[in-house]
């Protein structure tokens, strides 16, 4: 795929927009890492995405080439839960690293061939998460996007901070590892089905089986099982923090949540306090979480541990087609 050519400026070094390769995981997490320095981003989990996404998704990945390097990456696809109604999500990064405007017609040129793809399998809206950074907001509305709902991204200081000391767990409560379950995950699944469904969120969370579950989260490669830790109590799976980590001193908190029946115990704390211990006695330095900009609750959560507020973004949509069908008009940032 050749770049679009409707630009309002042209890059000094031109690029090309084509699929990803398997040999692309390295430089694109590393283009992750440079435009959205507060996510944690593997290689191996950008090749396994490729290849492991659920069917229905239709995913693809693509990037940016100029000059043998790679500029910038997208991936995209269907809400599976959603297909019926063609909701549809694309994240673009574009290096900093090459110039302003460079990154803004690297980002701009990813976007358009997202929507083109998506448009093409019957996407008739494409979600998307746009930095808080000044500019990037700025751009998306161009393209024609409508502000939704913030997130802040936290991040705390493990080398530098004190942790709050272990606490002993409430009667009857023990906490264990993922390793724990792994010849048997089921009490995972249900427990994170169920508190999935309570996260703040434009999009309603995909309820996936068991065995659609075990495929495409359970096995994802960042997911640290020996970190991520679960509140048992009773014999149940009632609380649990899930631990990404990229194998280079950082972690993240994919998902800290406890079943309905047993909040406001302290669980939460008590599985997240354990999973940031043993990220820092595994060598972590450096924790980072989101959060949505309302979710009060794991705010103060994160409050407490000592994390501090270091970027934010926003979700936008745009609609590609028309309710009966008809496709929308043209972004202005296309037309020009």
């Amino acid at each position: 795929m050749q770049l679009p050519r409707r630009l309002a400026y042209r890059p000094r070094m031109p690029f090309t927009v084509r699929d990803l390769t398997p040999a692309d995981a390295h430089a694109v997490a590393e283009v992750r890492r440079a435009a959205a320095p507060f996510m944690v981003c593997a290689p191996e989990m950008i090749s396994w995405e490729a290849g492991q996404a659920p069917p229905g998704q239709r995913f693809r990945h693509l990037v940016t080439e100029s000059g043998g390097r790679v500029t910038g990456s997208v991936r995209m696809g269907l809400y599976p839960d959603n297909g019926e109604d063609g909701q549809a999500f694309a994240n673009p990064y574009a290096d900093p690293r090459v110039g302003e405007r460079e990154a803004d017609a690297t980002a701009s040129a990813l976007l358009r061939a997202a929507e083109e793809y998506l448009a093409g399998i019957g996407a008739r809206s494409v979600f998307i998460r746009v930095t808080d950074d000044g500019r990037s907001p700025a751009r998306a509305e161009r393209h024609g996007y409508r502000r939704l709902r913030r997130s802040g991204y936290l991040r705390l200081d493990l080398a530098g901070t004190p942790l709050p000391p272990e606490a002993e767990p409430p009667r009857g409560v023990e906490l264990r590892p993922f390793t724990a379950f792994a010849d048997d995950p089921r009490p995972i699944h249900a427990l994170d089905m169920e508190t999935v469904q309570d996260e703040p969120c434009d999009i309603p969370a995909e309820i996936l089986s068991y065995e659609a579950w075990l495929a495409h989260e359970w096995r994802q490669p960042d997911i640290d099982h020996s970190l991520s830790t679960v509140a048992v109590a009773d014999g149940v799976a009632v609380a649990f923090t899930l631990v990404r980590t990229d194998g280079l001193g950082r972690m993240m908190s994919g998902m800290t949540g406890t079943a309905r029946s047993h909040r406001g115990r302290g669980l939460a704390k008590l599985t997240k306090n354990r999973a940031l211990h043993l990220a820092r006695a595994a060598g972590c330095t450096e924790a980072f979480t989101c959060n949505d900009a309302e979710n009060g609750p794991m705010l103060a959560i994160n409050k407490w541990f000592g994390y501090e507020w270091t970027a934010a973004d926003w979700r936008y949509v745009r609609e590609l087609r028309e309710p009966d069908g008809r496709e929308a008009a043209q972004s202005p940032a296309a037309a020009r």
